[in-house]
């Protein structure tokens, strides 16, 4: 048994050898990921001619920015631009609210039902958003609320892989005693939720406000369906403006799915550390 243990492992030959394998492996995989993100910027450069021409060029033989400037000639972008961050960050304040808020009753507390509920909320994650857009949209349109901000956000408030998410980071970080000895010493429950469980599930927090803002700043069908008004369109509906019967502005499309990626790669800059270490946490490694 030991000779075979012997003969499984890996040679100290073979290490280098398995790491520079690896590292190809994970740079093809890196450059397969990068590469439509060079191919946005170099088409938001190109020209109409470029644009169209086969074969395809990656590099813009005449770079030119009149492809941004008529993003905003054609369409109010500013306005667009500003729904999308005004629906994004509501709905990301009130998923990492509501899921930490959840995440550490389930976690914490013992209480009737407590395990059924759980499965419930977490069945409904299960549910396509496409099932129950349209009893939805009829209960906006019962109290009055189609085309506007509220209805607008309503679907991303709540994220059911927010509350897994926070329970799971609570259970795996949080022991019992810190909260006992808290509640020894006087503290009120919300004070332990304020004071204790929200600066020590912060890296968990930010990891889950980078998946509920990437959810609502992608959303097209829900807006599409619930404003009537270009004033409420969202970046995600501005850039269907350059899309025709029978043609498709390129170029355009291009520079403005540049502009709205944007404010997604500063939130990923500012709490990339976050989403690692939250994961990590929460025991979904492998």
């Amino acid at each position: 048994m030991k000779q075979a243990a012997t003969l499984a492992r890996p040679t100290s030959s073979n290490v280098p050898v398995l790491r520079i394998g690896a590292h190809l492996i994970l740079l093809f995989g890196a450059i397969i990921m990068v590469l439509p993100f060079l191919w946005i910027i170099a088409t938001s450069l190109k020209p109409p001619p470029e644009v169209i021409a086969f074969p395809p060029t990656f590099i813009p033989k005449e770079p030119t920015f009149n492809n941004f400037v008529e993003v905003f000639q054609r369409a109010p972008f500013p306005r667009f631009f500003l729904n999308s961050l005004i629906v994004s960050t509501i709905a990301t304040v009130s998923v990492v609210f509501t899921s930490t808020l959840a995440g550490y009753v389930f976690a914490k507390y013992q209480f009737p039902g407590r395990n059924l509920l759980f499965l419930l909320v977490l069945a409904t994650a299960m549910v396509p958003f496409e099932t129950y857009m349209i009893p939805l949209y009829l209960e906006m349109k019962q109290v009055s609320l189609i085309n506007t901000y509220p209805a607008l956000v309503a679907p991303e408030l709540i994220m059911s892989f927010g509350i897994f998410l926070m329970r799971q980071t609570i259970i795996a970080s949080l022991p019992d005693e810190l909260l006992d000895a808290a509640r020894i010493d006087g503290a009120s429950e919300w004070r332990i939720f304020r004071q204790i469980v929200i600066p020590l599930m912060s890296s968990a927090m930010g990891a889950l406000a980078i998946f509920a803002f990437l959810s609502s700043w992608g959303a097209f069908i829900w807006p599409l369906l619930i404003t009537s008004s270009r004033d409420l369109w969202t970046m995600e509906l501005g850039l269907g403006m350059f899309q025709f019967r029978f043609t498709v502005d390129y170029g355009p499309i291009a520079a403005g799915s540049l502009i709205s990626l944007l404010p997604i790669l500063l939130v990923f800059l500012v709490l990339r550390r976050n989403i690692i270490r939250g994961i990590t946490l929460t025991g979904l490694k492998g």
